[in-house]
């Protein structure tokens, strides 16, 4: 006979709720460390109770403070000492940043600096998710440490990863630098699967402080590894971007109409007999900015700027807008576009395309022979654009002085190069960074790799979307004498002073002086180097390194200006198509035109963060994307030499960029002729046996020796000159 443990009920007997939930508390105060599901309380207090009743006692103890429950469905005693460190200690929400080692670094706008927490103590989270902290030591380290109390939002549920079968279990390792655990999938897939093959992962139970590994359901089986639209899709999804839409917003869709009623263009400003075109990449499907110019019987000059109005199509709060603030920006890898809106509104109902009719939402400035504005309008407008250029068409018509709309582009560039002149000598800072092109076969595999050039064509379009985000802004902020209008700001901060002076220092080993005694001297010592650098090959390694010093544009709803490009007002207003934060600054807009509309701030700043991420994982994934394309374009090179510039030394070797398609390798110093000395600035390092000095900037031949695809590495070799 079955010996019973003394704090188990009789097998015959049934509790009621009274007793039930007394046992389970006795049960669980006693076993304090241990974690119970309803099922395994059955069992172990032997008795005949439902699932449901125990759950539902579980559920009361709960309330009342004596357990917690985990993520897997699980109850543990609740941990008495921690909850009275968490009244004692103040809690901050942030966003993870993990590094290679597994540790994090949680940004929070409420501290100025970030919070350090050790692997051990991320209970669970995951790069990028949202979490709620407590900062607990202050140590030697520049910046707090802490440990994550909960996990308030996941970055992504998907992943893609690769299937491996352990003692027929199924198990994904995901991909990605900061994703070092397996998935374990307890769910047969419905769809066949076998080891080796690239799966899409959705997460249902997620790791927690007594959970290491996540648990999933495979959604997808892509195939085995190895293909290039595989690793594109990989990117995207481990940057936490879905790569379909939701059906009802698919359902949504349908209901849109593609009509424009007569009515709709009664009511707005009518610029259809206007000379109206777009300029674009040549590759672009949705044209969502078209400009305007006429000349005035007064002698004035009206320029316009004509957005997609996207708020017209998007009803606020519907499906199509929750999905398009959940992803709040398109994506562009080097093969493809993940759009923020689906196509029929992208590329067709709010694309400006040539000879249709279109809505838009639009800046117009009278302006005099000077160019100075004397009048600005924003409002609803219709408009038929007359020419789609590509940006290589319309310098095309300025260089050769022939083609279609000759003199509306060139005053127009005219207009461009005033306002840019004009915008440096208020303090802008003149920084382009090189933007890497590509030329892909009909696999798309890279043929050519090469730096775009900035012509006047690309530099008009610009200078007239700068004024028209400028002007909202304006508007917007000095709209009402009657307390702030909250909207949303496209702000930059001035550098950071410990990584500028970094800079400065580095800098003057190569030869250059900075003053960086105030803001302005800053900004004028960054556009002194960058025209020093058109002439000196050795100041151009500085440009890179100087913008890193600079931080990072965000979106928020305190305007402090914009110091990179020395407006005291700057928004995003032309791009609704591929950002939500236009989508956004127009609606608010359009509301304070006539009245008087203050949104929630507090809603309206948790907005600007979160597309603020959505903005940062977007590039991030942009980058991945060239990075990976660089390295199969070079795959098709080992053997052959190229020239080269010394990008970074760290202690394992050399960075190297090829100056002809900027694909970087690193040579590591085990395979160079010598033994090097690295000096403390890391600007240089030193034979030992022959005195040679490799130094940041320099020129070197280089062979490539490898590429790894999968870990987007390019191996190279020194060559001796």
């Amino acid at each position: 006979m079955k010996k019973k443990s003394p704090e188990s009920a009789p097998a015959s007997k049934k509790l009621d709720s009274i007793a039930l939930k007394a046992e389970v508390a006795r049960l669980m105060i006693r076993s304090p460390k241990k974690l119970y599901s309803a099922r395994q309380i059955i069992k172990r207090l032997d008795i005949n109770n439902t699932k449901d009743s125990v759950e539902q006692s579980l559920v009361v103890l709960k309330e009342e403070g004596l357990l917690e429950k985990l993520n897997d469905g699980r109850y543990v005693l609740k941990d008495k000492n921690a909850q009275t460190r968490k009244k004692t200690l103040k809690t901050y929400e942030g966003t993870v940043d993990m590094t290679r080692t597994g540790a994090g670094f949680i940004k929070c706008p409420d501290l100025k600096e970030d919070v350090y927490v050790p692997a051990k103590f991320l209970n669970g989270a995951l790069n990028r998710d949202k979490v709620s902290i407590e900062v607990f030591h202050m140590t030697n380290r520049r910046r707090p440490e802490g440990q994550v109390l909960e996990v308030i939002k996941r970055a992504t549920e998907h992943f893609i990863g690769t299937v491996y079968i352990n003692k027929r279990r199924i198990i994904v390792a995901p991909d990605g630098l900061y994703n070092d655990f397996d998935i374990f999938i307890d769910e047969q897939p419905e769809m066949p699967v076998s080891a080796g093959d690239k799966v899409i992962v959705k997460i249902a139970i997620w790791p927690g402080p007594r959970r290491v590994n996540p648990v999933g359901k495979i959604t997808e089986v892509l195939g085995k590894a190895g293909s290039s639209d595989i690793e594109m899709k990989t990117i995207l999804i481990n940057q936490g971007f879905e790569l379909e839409f939701p059906q009802e917003v698919l359902d949504e869709l349908k209901g849109i109409s593609t009509e424009i009623h007569p009515k709709e263009i009664a009511q707005r400003r009518d610029f259809r007999q206007i000379t109206t075109f777009t300029i674009d990449p040549f590759n672009a499907k949705d044209f969502d900015d078209a400009l305007s110019i006429q000349h005035l019987d007064n002698g004035l000059i009206e320029i316009g700027v004509h957005i997609a109005d996207v708020s017209h199509y998007i009803e606020e709060g519907s499906a199509m807008d929750k999905d398009a603030y959940h992803r709040s920006t398109s994506v562009y890898l080097v093969d493809r576009v993940l759009p923020m809106l689906p196509e029929k509104i992208s590329n067709e109902l709010c694309s400006l395309r040539p000879e249709e009719l279109k809505l838009t939402y639009s800046a117009v400035f009278t302006m005099d022979s000077n160019y100075r504005i004397t009048d600005k309008w924003f409002g609803r407008t219709v408009i038929y654009s007359d020419k789609r250029f590509t940006y290589e068409e319309a310098q095309e018509v300025m260089d050769t002085g022939h083609g279609p709309f000759l003199e509306e582009l060139r005053e127009m560039n005219t207009i461009a190069k005033f306002y840019r002149k004009q915008r440096f000598e208020n303090g802008a800072i003149d920084f382009e960074s090189e933007e890497v092109q590509f030329i892909l076969d009909e696999k798309g595999v890279p043929v050519d790799v090469f730096v775009k050039e900035r012509k006047d064509a690309h530099m008009l379009v610009e200078e007239f979307m700068l004024l028209a985000n400028k002007e909202v802004s304006r508007f917007m902020a000095t709209r009402s004498e009657a307390g702030e209008i909250p909207f949303i700001y496209r702000v930059h901060d001035t550098p950071n002073i410990e990584k500028l002076s970094d800079f400065a220092a580095f800098a003057a080993e190569l030869g250059y002086k900075m003053d960086i005694s105030t803001p302005d001297k800053i900004a004028e010592s960054f556009n002194l180097l960058s025209k020093r650098a058109k002439d000196n090959e050795n100041l151009q390694v500085l440009e890179p390194l100087a913008i890193r010093t600079m931080s990072k544009a965000v979106y928020s709803s305190d305007n402090i200006g914009h110091y990179g490009l020395a407006f005291q007002y700057y928004s995003h207003f032309t791009s609704p198509i591929r950002r939500y934060s236009d989508v956004i600054a127009h609606r608010l807009l359009e509301k304070n035109l006539k009245d008087i509309y203050k949104t929630d701030k507090a809603l309206l700043e948790a907005q600007c963060i979160h597309i603020s991420l959505q903005e940062r994982k977007a590039m991030d994934a942009e980058r991945e994307s060239i990075k990976y394309k660089q390295t199969e374009y070079i795959e098709k090179y080992v053997g052959s030499v190229f020239e080269g510039r010394i990008s970074g030394i760290i202690d394992r070797g050399i960075f190297i960029e090829l100056i002809a398609n900027k694909c970087e390798g690193m040579i590591p110093f085990d395979r160079m002729y010598e033994p090097f000395h690295i000096e403390e600035s890391r600007l240089k390092a030193r034979g030992l046996a022959s005195g040679k000095i490799l130094k940041m900037g320099d020129k070197v031949k280089v062979r490539i020796l490898d590429t790894d695809l999968v870990k987007r590495q390019i191996e190279m070799e020194l060559l001796e000159e």
